[in-house]
């Protein structure tokens, strides 16, 4: 009892989030408003052709017998009578095909650009999450959100509404005019509508279940086959195609399993509506065929009965399919929902925002960092910062050292703002970094990671990425970072075309353009994360010459591992589990025989 109270509660709340959901995205369809209302307008005729038809015919057939019900044939002959509804049933066709065609075309429109809107906007609220977010979710996942259920859910839209808007008109006009010719008939026709109805219902219901499970699979297996791709040197390396092509058949094969019980659901709805009919004509036959032998009713009008069963049940056969790919659509809605309610977690403050309005903004920074008893954790309550209290004077050097997993790469993540401390503040220049806008805290830092991310497209556009720097001034920060030399060298210089994360460069060359890219911004603050992991010796040196041009006068947080190519910095800081245990210079430290002597003396060792 318990259960089946749980399963109405939780049925009622996914129809109103779902209504909700739809609600919300209404304005896609208001924005093509012009395009629906002309489509809606365009049923009207369609829907009153489509039941002119049948009495044609049944008119053709009673004229044939001689027994004509309309007027307007009763003083012509049989040839002029036919001819006249042959043109009239012509007629009706071209009618009904010029302004299907129209109204095709004006679905399929109204689709496209709904989903256009739709998938922009999903891509901008995406982009604009935190960096948390996308720690726990598989980035196949996000694409089978961002194309396939964007799709179906334009679906809903376009041809999935309109289409349902059709089929019950046509059907409620084929009933006025159904009741107009003969009631008796007209009701034994409706009333057949209703278990059929209720038939659909209940499968489409099934189906629903099914679809999101089989999407849930699809997602999963999107994502295996983006991580494999991407992955593919460890899977070849470590010989892993085989097992992981058993893994993929194992997803894959669930996937195909959760298809297949969609197909059965619809399946079963199309056979239901298909015997449905099939016995509702037979009854119309049969009581018409009694009124026929009690001269009740005419051969034409009970032949226009027999079209009319067949018009009658063709909607409601098109509404049951265009209630699957609402049932399919639904399933997007609630997919695409959940990201669009995903929270954006970090944004620009009321005080960020009236700063900005105002003008008030700083144009440059000192480069003064204070962290005031920060703490920050991945997870609840699991710090990997506790109360780190330091703070880095305009223009000093700092270098960041401690074993992996002391927390290091978070302060900078912390810093860039793409996560928020869970306790303390950090300030800029005197200024709580939650309080200036994110585009204008960013502006002021330059950050080198230890893997530059390039994107596809020429090598000037991934130096300047988005920016309006002229081609001298790129060519100035290439100059300024010894990197010209190498981009000269490419087979068409600047404009030379990078591959998808550039893999037609190397590693050490990757990274020089990501020196060049942090040049030309011309930070206050430069942030090096293992910047110089992935260059051989001689490019080092030349970066190294670049760097001590680069670091006058900015503010500096460094992040290495080799210990020896810190020894120049004004401050360094020893993290240890998340905690500062040592600070000052490198020969102050190694006197203190501590942590990072201990460090220091291993690497010398080792090396």
């Amino acid at each position: 009892m318990t259960n089946n109270k749980q399963q109405t509660t939780n049925n009622k709340q996914q129809t109103t989030s779902d209504w909700r959901l739809f609600l919300r995205l209404l304005p896609y369809a208001r924005s093509s408003k012009n395009l629906l209302l002309v489509s809606v307008m365009l049923l009207l005729p369609l829907s009153i052709t489509g039941a002119i038809q049948p009495l044609i015919i049944g008119q053709a057939v009673s004229l044939i017998r001689q027994q004509p019900t309309w007027s307007i044939l009763e003083d012509l002959s049989l040839s002029e009578g036919v001819n006249l509804l042959s043109m009239l049933l012509l007629l009706t066709i071209v009618v009904r095909f010029l302004f299907s065609v129209v109204q095709k075309l004006l679905e399929e429109k109204l689709g496209q650009s709904i989903t256009a809107q739709i998938r922009e906007d999903l891509f901008e609220h995406v982009t604009s999450l935190a960096v948390r977010f996308f720690d726990r979710t598989p980035v196949g996942k996000l694409i089978t959100r961002l194309t396939n259920d964007v799709e179906a859910l334009g679906l809903v839209f376009s041809s999935g509404a309109i289409g349902i808007v059709n089929d019950l008109f046509s059907m409620v006009v084929i009933a006025i005019f159904m009741f107009a010719v003969q009631w008796q008939l007209a009701l034994i026709l409706v009333l057949m509508l209703f278990p059929m109805t209720g038939l659909i219902i209940y499968f489409q219901k099934q189906y629903r279940k099914a679809n999101y499970k089989a999407k849930e699979e699809l997602s999963d297996l999107n994502s295996m086959l983006q991580e494999n791709i991407t992955g593919i040197n460890i899977v070849q390396l470590f010989r892993r195609e085989r097992f992981n092509s058993e893994m993929f058949r194992a997803v894959n094969q669930r996937y195909v399993h959760e298809i297949n019980k969609t197909i059965f659901h619809d399946s079963a709805v199309s056979a239901t509506l298909e015997w449905v009919s099939l016995v509702a004509i037979a009854v119309i036959l049969w009581v018409g065929g009694i009124l026929v032998l009690q001269d009740a009713l005419n051969i034409g009008t009970l032949t226009a009965f027999i079209f009319y069963g067949q018009r009658l049940f063709n909607p409601l056969r098109q509404f049951a399919d265009k209630f699957t790919m609402f049932q399919a659509g639904f399933t997007a809605v609630e997919r695409v929902g959940e990201i669009l309610d995903e929270p954006i977690e970090i944004r620009d403050s009321e005080k960020a925002n009236l700063s900005l309005k105002l003008g008030n903004l700083p144009q440059t920074s000192s480069g003064e960092i204070r962290f005031e008893h920060v703490w920050f954790a991945y997870k609840q309550d699991e710090y990997v910062l506790q109360d780190l209290d330091f703070t880095i004077h305009p223009g000093e050097k700092v270098a960041l050292v401690g074993p992996t997993g002391a927390g290091k790469s978070s302060i900078i993540r912390l810093l860039c703002r793409l996560y928020e401390p869970t306790k303390g503040r950090i300030l800029l220049d005197g200024i709580d970094i939650r309080d200036l806008p994110q585009a204008q805290l960013r502006r002021y830092m330059g950050v080198i990671l230890q893997d530059g991310f390039l994107f596809a497209g020429d090598v000037k556009s991934n130096i300047a990425l988005g920016e309006n720097y002229s081609l001298a001034q790129i060519q100035t920060a290439a100059e300024i970072t010894n990197v010209a030399d190498f981009i000269e060298q490419l087979p068409q210089s600047y404009n030379t075309q990078l591959r998808e994360r550039g893999t037609n460069l190397s590693g050490g060359q990757k990274q020089l353009l990501a020196f060049a890219r942090a040049a030309i911004r011309d930070p206050s603050i430069l942030v090096l994360d293992e910047a110089t992991a992935s260059l051989d010796v001689a490019t080092e040196a030349l970066i190294q010459q670049a760097l001590d041009r680069l670091l006058e006068h900015r503010t500096a947080i460094i992040i290495a591992h080799r210990l020896s190519t810190i020894r120049n910095v004004n401050r360094i800081l020893v993290l240890k589990r998340g905690q500062l245990v040592e600070s000052g210079s490198h020969e102050q430290l190694l006197q203190e025989n501590g942590l990072y002597a201990s460090l220091y003396k291993l690497q010398m060792l080792n090396s």
